[in-house]
């Protein structure tokens, strides 16, 4: 009997599997509204041309159905113009070299060349080239004019039923994950600050000052994933009937980020310096144990950044932050450090109350 499967199998698998599938499954209603786009277009394209089977048009409406309204327009408008290409290339290969073994051959140069020449990206020139080859190989190498603008007219059918029903059928809208996603990177950056404080409050071994550098360093990959996220939110507004509704939701959200993304900045440079220049002596510096509950009332008043609003008849919950702190005498041995951490948090400060745009 074979043992267990070794670690190093398992991390290969996870990696394989990893280049097909998903983090997350796409949802349900994408799916249906892909089915019922294929199958609508199938027997439409069937009525008005019944004699042949309408996989062009099937083709189309299967890859109309993306994630947003603006990726569906540009796919519909990449495969009708790859399909009028592709045909014309299966179209002028026959008329030239007429019933040849090797047409499918010239087919696939030409279509590439022509892909090329037009600067057209990779999926567009590849499409020239697939529907060019499905035009031999359904059509024959004798297809005729008539035929050619069928497909052609099949494709524009199926793309059209797939924008449409992305548009109208509960059209996608990815803004909810962005207002999530950058709730948890305001109270991570606050986090990050309560761990700076309580670095100052009380000496600290290397082992804890590498964990509070590392996990402040972890919002730099934060900030990039809410803002792919923000990019994927407002694709999936353009063109978007719903828009309108998560549009002013979406800007301050925005708005938020923008001014977010310098703190982070901060944040994480506080934490390098403090832990490239951290002596156990610092928690002893009256300036310092001022500076710690600054720190603590930066952390609380960026949290309040994403508190909901509290209902009505309860009473808001009010800022930390006063007056700006200052240190009338810096640290003999310390003051680069405590000017710096100084420095940081002045501007951490002033974008929390607005002082600083």
């Amino acid at each position: 009997m074979s043992g267990p499967p070794t670690r190093p199998w398992r991390r290969f698998e996870r990696r394989m599997t990893g280049r097909f599938t998903a983090s997350a499954r796409t949802p349900i209603i994408q799916v249906v509204k892909t089915t019922a786009a294929t199958l609508l277009t199938w027997f439409v394209c069937l009525t008005i041309f019944p004699e042949q089977m309408p996989i062009f048009g099937a083709i189309a409406a299967l890859l109309c159905v993306q994630e947003n309204v603006d990726q569906s327009l540009t796919r519909g408008v990449e495969r009708v113009v790859g399909v009028m290409l592709g045909v014309s290339v299966a179209l002028g290969a026959a008329a030239i070299f007429g019933p040849q073994a090797w047409l499918f051959i010239a087919a696939i140069i030409v279509s590439m060349c022509i892909g090329w020449l037009l600067k057209m990206t990779n999926s567009s020139s590849n499409q020239i080239a697939i529907t060019a080859l499905l035009m031999i190989a359904l059509g024959g190498a004798n297809s005729q004019l008539d035929y050619g603008f069928e497909r052609l007219t099949e494709t524009a059918i199926g793309a059209a039923i797939g924008v449409i029903i992305n548009a109208v059928v509960v059209a996608p809208v990815r803004t909810l994950p962005v207002h999530q996603e950058l709730r948890g990177l305001c109270h991570d950056a606050a986090a990050a600050l309560r761990r700076l404080a309580d670095a100052l409050a009380e000496p600290r071994d290397d082992e804890w000052l590498e964990d509070m550098l590392e996990r402040a360093r972890r919002l730099q990959d934060d900030r990039t994933r809410v803002h792919a996220l923000l990019r994927q939110a407002r694709d999936s507004l353009r063109f978007n009937p719903r828009g309108a509704k998560y549009r002013a939701s979406l800007e301050t959200d925005d708005a938020l980020f923008q001014r977010l993304q310098p703190i982070l900045t901060q944040i994480t440079g506080m934490s390098r310096a403090l832990y490239d220049l951290y002596e156990p002596d610092l928690v002893t510096d009256p300036s310092v144990m001022g500076m710690v509950e600054e720190m603590r009332r930066a952390a609380h008043d960026l949290q309040l950044l994403v508190t909901p609003v509290p209902a009505w008849g309860d009473e808001p919950e009010e800022p930390a932050l006063t007056a700006p702190y200052t240190i009338p005498q810096p640290h003999p041995d310390h003051w680069v450090l405590i000017g710096s951490l100084m420095e940081d948090l002045r501007r951490v400060r002033g974008r929390i109350t607005g002082d600083i745009e």
